[in-house]
């Protein structure tokens, strides 16, 4: 008996782990009034029972959803207005592996015009472009008036993933460090709107979530060598990090940061800081804009911070 239990356990174990499906983001908003105050036969009840099934949803989920799609609508007012005057808009997308990223970039291009609003996620440069100036492949992708362009992740590649993993030399780290600021001097100068967010996930988050894609067959693609490493050269990056915020954080381009350990409320503070930039035709009040000081920090304050804990052996934020 002993020995079947432990050849069962074996081939349960050896089996894939299942996806476990969840509900899909505004589902649960948009049909928690469904049925209600319906009069229904019990036929009809019988029917209308049978092909529903009762899901429990946490209060904050439904409060989530709410107030996404309030900033979804306010985003397209936002556009409207960038087309309207012209403007010409870049908004970088940094931080570490699984910080949340991309699943922000996804909810605010949900119900944007693609004519007007475009994602650019850049693969490896080619040999090709190896031979170019390092800036050159990036700024054929800059904005044309009335576009929104989001990197996901940008130049700043050369800051703090290729030196980690010796994708590039100290030279050329040095030299991307000196020649940025003047870049985004003239980009600023020349009137397009810049705004650089870092997203902040701290160890213990960014390892739960490379776990959970490793078995998750949706989310498995996101997963690379460079993601792989991210846990062992933690130390490395936090030391690139900041030195990327002293030599590039300028009054003209400051960096932004966003604290996403929890993703819901980094998406919302996030749009939030993005509307913030802008006065537009019929925006919101204030308060309902408001954003939370503990997810965007300045950063001119996380530089201070990490100046002082550093080397003190304390615990810095992602």
């Amino acid at each position: 008996m002993a020995k079947k239990e432990k050849k069962k356990h074996r081939e349960e174990a050896a089996e894939p782990k299942k996806h476990n499906p969840t509900l899909n983001e505004m589902t649960a908003l948009k049909n928690k009034d469904k049925g209600n105050g319906k009069k229904l036969t019990a036929c009809q009840r019988e029917v209308w029972d049978d092909k529903r099934r009762a899901v429990w949803v946490k209060h904050e989920t439904l409060a989530y959803e709410k107030e996404l799609i309030k900033l979804q609508i306010e985003l397209l007012k936002y556009q409207a207005h960038i087309k309207r005057q012209g403007m010409r808009v870049i908004i970088l997308f940094e931080g570490r592996d699984a910080a949340g990223k991309g699943g922000t970039i996804q909810r605010i291009m949900q119900h944007l015009n693609p004519r007007g609003a475009r994602v650019v996620a850049l693969e490896k440069p080619s040999d090709t472009e190896r031979t170019q100036w390092y800036f050159q492949r990036y700024i054929s992708e800059f904005p044309h008036a009335g576009e929104i362009v989001l990197f996901d992740r940008s130049w700043y590649n050369r800051a703090m993933v290729e030196p980690v993993m010796g994708f590039c030399t100290d030279e050329e780290n040095k030299r991307f460090l000196k020649d940025v600021p003047l870049l985004e001097r003239m980009l600023v100068k020349d009137g397009i709107m810049l705004i650089k967010l870092f997203f902040s996930v701290d160890k213990q988050e960014q390892l739960r979530r490379l776990s959970a894609r490793q078995t998750d067959p949706l989310k498995f693609y996101k997963i690379s060598p460079v993601d792989m490493q991210a846990q062992e050269l933690w130390d490395s990056y936090t030391v690139r990090k900041f030195q990327m915020l002293s030599e590039t954080n300028r009054s003209l381009s400051p960096w932004t940061i966003i604290r996403s350990n929890n993703k819901k409320k980094a998406r919302l503070n996030c749009i939030k800081y993005i509307l913030s930039q802008v006065d537009y035709a019929e925006k919101l009040p204030v308060e309902e804009l408001t954003i939370d000081p503990k997810i965007v920090i300045s950063g001119i304050d996380e530089l201070r911070y990490m100046e002082e804990n550093l080397m003190s052996g304390n615990t810095l934020p992602g």
